[in-house]
């Protein structure tokens, strides 16, 4: 059964957050983690990103992820949360 990841995003960003959060669901689809990104109103201030990838990525996936968020200053952007 696959599993699902999910990440909170800021809506209110500059130009520049705005690529790197591009660039980040660009390379989880490129990679293979997945197909889709599913993209869904948290609030007035997220959004709410997920996607489904097979239990043997998934360690793989959150890892990418937080190594992206951190190499790339976006931790007032996205957070990673816990499934």
């Amino acid at each position: 059964m696959d599993k699902t990841i999910r990440m909170r995003v800021k809506k209110e960003i500059d130009n520049s957050n705005q690529l790197k959060v591009l660039k980040l669901k660009g390379t989880l689809i490129t990679k293979g983690f997945t197909e889709i990104i599913h993209i869904a109103d948290e609030n007035e201030d997220f959004y709410l990103n997920s996607f489904s990838t097979s239990p043997d990525h998934k360690k793989e996936a959150e890892n990418f992820v937080l190594n992206y968020i951190s190499n790339n200053n976006l931790s007032d952007t996205i957070t990673l949360l816990s499934t």
